[in-house]
């Protein structure tokens, strides 16, 4: 059989186009192509112009790959160079650009004017979130590669970055990095970015995007760790004059503190260690420094988070109610004055409430713990005249109505008993 005979068969005239991933994949990935377009269009625009510096890179996007190279992109508008590996500048002769973040001079002010050109070209590519956030991250990881003076332009405009929403505080996580911790140049850096960001928020919007960025527990690993305790971080803070920062991490403390004690508590009461729960306790109340009405509501959480009430609900009446029995001495022993007792209270009010499991249920709790000495008669009361809480208020009225009568019917009967004996 020919050779000729064997041939396949093709089309004549007829074009093959290379599909365009097959294209792609074949295209080089170029950086430093880009960066001498990119430099030639910011070159173009009369220095120190801003306005006319974000309509070039406006109408640039059109024709340079802002989508591929967003980090060479976002490396030169802030440092105004490329990076090496190892964070130090590329050094191929190429000049750097004419502007950048490094390029603004060391106050707010200035930095903000060349913050409001990332808000403008971000608004017009927003597909460019991503590439920044990771470039931003990327060299926060090198501040020590940095002039300080650059280093605190950096910190000045990650606060304002932080702020406006353009990136996340999460880009601070790199640099909880052992070197830059051990230097110190993580608490510098981080105490600017704070400063910065309160000054357009509140300590409270500040401490919800901490919270959101997984920040908020860590605040003490960018100290080094011969600094790392909350007196050091109060005194470092005050002394920056942020005393709301220190403010706000004393409460986030606190809080820590009494999820660990209820979850502890938990622990102890599901093992049946009452004595050991007791013990515990007496020895948290002393130290975390509360007073008791401010105590009273973490035994009462950790007593109701020891049980499972995943039960029937028809069950869940009789089971609560066993569960106030069976812990009677653990609440008496830290409800030992009125006050605390109309926290007690107050705690059930809103728990109760809160999860209408219960609700039905207050009144024969409330009983049970007047009968077993851990409610007063005239704590009761004064719950019932003013002390009581907004929430269900008039359901819990109305369920303990006649034990109100019955307890001021009762005080009256003692009085006039006492009047026939004098």
């Amino acid at each position: 059989m020919s050779t000729q005979a064997n041939a396949k068969p093709s089309l004549q005239g007829v074009k093959i186009r290379t599909r365009k991933g097959v294209q792609k994949a074949t295209a080089k990935f170029e950086p430093t192509v880009f960066r001498d377009a990119f430099i030639a269009v910011l070159s173009s625009a009369t220095p120190g112009n801003l306005d006319e510096i974000s309509a070039k890179l406006d109408a640039a996007g059109n024709t340079l790959e802002y989508r591929r190279y967003a980090e060479t992109l976002f490396e030169i508008l802030i440092v105004g160079r490329l990076l090496a590996p190892g964070g130090t500048f590329l050094e191929d002769g190429t000049p750097s650009s004419p502007f950048s973040i490094f390029q603004a001079q060391d106050d707010l002010a200035s930095i903000k004017k060349h913050v409001d050109v990332f808000h403008k070209l971000m608004r017009r590519y927003k597909y460019l979130q991503r590439g920044f956030e990771d470039t931003l991250m990327n060299l926060l990881q090198h501040i020590n590669k940095f002039t300080t003076e650059d280093t605190n332009k950096l910190a000045l405009a990650t606060g304002l970055f932080c702020s406006s929403g353009l990136a996340t505080l999460s880009v601070l996580s790199v640099l909880f990095k052992e070197h830059l911790v051990k230097e110190g140049l993580s608490l510098q850096f981080v105490t600017t970015v704070f400063k910065t960001c309160l000054l357009d928020q509140s300590v409270d919007q500040f401490g919800l995007n901490l919270s959101k960025a997984g920040m908020s527990e860590r605040l003490l690993d960018f100290f080094p760790p011969n600094k790392r305790d909350e007196e050091s971080f109060a005194r470092h803070f005050a002394a920056e004059d942020m005393k709301l920062l220190v403010t706000f991490q004393t409460k986030k403390q606190l809080f820590l503190r009494k999820e660990t004690i209820v979850e502890h508590v938990k622990t102890l009461l599901e093992e049946g260690k009452i004595p050991e729960c007791i013990a515990f306790l007496k020895t948290e109340s002393k130290d975390i420094g509360l007073t008791e009405a401010e105590f009273i509501p973490l035994v009462w959480a950790g007593m109701m988070a020891s049980v499972d009430w995943g039960t029937r609900v028809d069950q869940i009446d009789n089971q609560i109610l066993k569960q106030v029995q069976q812990h009677s001495k653990l609440l008496a022993a830290f409800c030992t004055s009125p006050k605390t007792e109309i926290a007690l209270l107050q705690t059930m009010q809103v728990n109760f409430y809160e999860d209408a499991r219960f609700i039905k249920q207050f009144r024969a709790v409330t009983q049970l713990l007047y009968k077993n000495d851990v409610l007063s008669e005239s704590a009761i009361l004064y719950w019932a005249e003013k002390g009581s809480k907004t929430q269900g208020r008039t359901v819990f009225m109305k369920q303990m109505d006649p034990f109100i009568h019955w307890l001021k019917n009762a005080s009256d009967e003692e009085e006039e008993d006492e009047e026939d004996d004098e």
